[in-house]
């Protein structure tokens, strides 16, 4: 008896270490008979990391259209994060140029076809990465797929130098970080049925850089078709017109032509750039991206600095944003509410006074910051959302939903000392989909009861809307359409706050006048006029938020003289 129960309990054990050990197996999808992707599994969810999805855009490849990735042959192991694309960071080149890859996530054991959100991150297309907050916990909220994608940043993504331009309208276009995203969607509308996901419930949505990329995408006549929903986080309408976009490069590139004694002087680089020619196409082609990354480095939503999202007629209609032909989804645009407090703090002006605390003790210094803080975000936030919703909506053939997140404007509720020079800043939503993200910066602001009750409703608005293209669902405010008829009693922005205890949610007639707020700066005495003007033409100037602000206050364009 007890040599048969010696058997049945080895048995047993043996039953059950095999079982633990398919439940722990790396997750394993099937593209075709010959061709597997191994992931792993981490917090509930399967992560498949670093896929390609186009080829390396190197040596030849540089600045042309993505090409389709090489079938997999055998097994791929997509266990660690692909490659970021070439970017100045802090002082320091980081990535490689063999990058357009992107990340997978689904939750564990999903037994049906999940809706799909990909993600475009931000970075004023300069920086930025695929990974840039941590999605386990999105996924499983929304039990959705995620995708999040690396596409080409900086001079390598965007270029409209007339030596890289082929007879091709869409190469030519110069914009191959916003063809690299195309190329993304493509990828998932090929292969997303593979990771559980449905190819025909995609919501596309960007943050920042990626978020005006998005808004590009609902002019785009490459993009009709490629999407069913879209999401705006802080985006805006931005395009450049394409003849001084190319004198802003050339300015950009002539000292490297000058350095490596192809011309002697600034002035004849210039012209040599001009012209074009394979000899300007083979210098440029042999320039390694360690050169290439730091140019036009510190944009700070300038579109003067560093021009791209070029309207060139084939990939972004040449009247950009004026277009009345969208790609109508439904979408939702969001914005925070003091949007331009970390592009004030991070401006020249500001940034020192800020990282050794000296801003909140000097009484001069902080009138300054707290007059760019209270109208830059006011201009920003309008910018982000009611004036792109105003343009489209005539010619919008889909509903329009609006939201501006009030939450960290309150200290009595952060009790955080960057919060209080924060507020309700750019990303500020991020924390709600990510409560782990800059931690470090924003503490456990995100982590009380109202700010997690916050996220929890903002993340079922997201879920039902990635389905149905409606946030609307049981036991959630009831979120309208933007409209300017006041056919809605005018209550066309859903705010999105908390207390320390609870999510606060309401619709609101809340709106902004550009021209308002202009007189209201005008007329505002709690700077002297020599200081308000200072500000103004160093830290509010040539922003994407600018133009009225700069002709009112005579403030010279930052684009370069023709």
């Amino acid at each position: 008896m007890r040599i048969q129960y010696a058997l049945k309990r080895g048995l047993f054990i043996g039953l059950m270490a095999m079982f633990a050990g398919a439940l722990c197996a790396d997750p394993v999808v099937s593209l075709s008979d010959t061709a597997k992707v191994v992931g792993k599994s981490e917090q509930g969810v399967d992560a498949f990391l670093g896929i390609p999805y186009a080829q390396a855009p190197v040596e030849a490849l540089r600045w042309q259209l993505p090409q389709p990735a090489k079938p997999i042959q055998g097994t791929f192991q997509a266990t660690q994060e692909g490659a970021i694309c070439p970017q100045w960071q802090q002082g320091k080149f980081k990535g490689e140029e063999d990058c357009l890859n992107l990340d997978v996530y689904r939750p564990e054991h999903a037994k049906h076809k999940l809706p799909v959100l990909v993600y475009i991150h931000g970075g004023n297309n300069q920086t930025g990465e695929a990974h840039e907050f941590k999605p386990q916990a999105l996924a499983k909220a929304l039990n959705a797929v995620i995708v999040q994608v690396n596409y080409r940043l900086g001079v390598l993504g965007f270029n409209p130098l007339k030596a890289l331009k082929t007879e091709q309208p869409i190469q030519a276009s110069g914009n191959f970080g916003l063809l690299d995203q195309l190329a993304a969607l493509q990828w998932v509308h090929q292969n997303i049925q593979h990771f559980g996901g449905r190819a025909d419930q995609v919501t596309v949505a960007g943050f920042s850089a990626g978020g005006r990329d998005v808004m590009t995408m609902l002019i785009s006549p490459l993009f009709k078709g490629k999407f069913q929903h879209a999401i705006v986080f802080s985006g805006g309408m931005t395009t450049a017109p394409v003849a001084p976009s190319q004198q802003v490069f050339r300015q950009a590139f002539a000292p490297l032509v000058v350095h490596d004694h192809i011309k002697p002087n600034i002035a004849s680089a210039q012209a040599w750039l001009a012209n074009g020619g394979k000899a300007v196409r083979d210098y440029l082609q042999q320039l390694p991206a360690e050169r290439l990354a730091p140019l036009m480095k510190g944009a700070g939503i300038r579109m003067s600095h560093f021009p791209h999202l070029y309207r060139d007629g084939a990939v972004i209609p040449k009247q950009g944003f004026a277009s009345t032909d969208y790609n109508s989804v439904p979408v939702i645009m969001l914005s925070g509410q003091t949007e331009f407090s970390i592009f004030a703090l991070t401006d020249p002006y500001f940034v020192k006074a800020w990282h050794d605390g000296s801003l909140v003790n000097d009484p001069d210094m902080l009138s300054k910051y707290q007059f760019v803080y209270h109208y830059g975000g006011k201009l920003y936030s309008l910018f982000n959302v009611q004036q792109s919703a105003q343009r489209m909506f005539a010619h919008y053939k889909a509903p329009i939903y609006a939201t501006e997140v009030a939450f960290g404007n309150d200290p009595l509720v952060t009790r955080n000392e960057q919060m209080a020079l924060l507020g309700a800043f750019h990303g500020v939503f991020m924390p709600l989909l990510d409560r782990t993200w800059r931690q470090a910066l924003l503490g456990k602001v995100f982590q009380q009861p109202g700010a997690v009750d916050l996220s929890k409703q903002f993340r079922r608005y997201l879920a039902h809307f990635i389905r149905t293209g409606n946030p609307n669902g049981q036991h959630l405010v009831r979120w309208l359409p933007w409209s300017p008829k006041h056919d809605n009693q005018g209550q066309s922005l859903l705010v999105l706050n908390a207390n320390r205890h609870k999510a606060l949610i309401q619709m609101s007639s809340k709106s902004y006048d550009e021209a308002v707020l202009l007189d209201a700066m005008a007329k505002d005495h709690r700077l002297s006029d020599q200081a308000k003007q200072e500000m103004i033409d160093q830290v509010l100037n040539g922003r994407w938020f600018s133009n009225s602000l700069d002709k009112r206050f005579h403030v010279p364009s930052l684009w370069p003289k023709s």
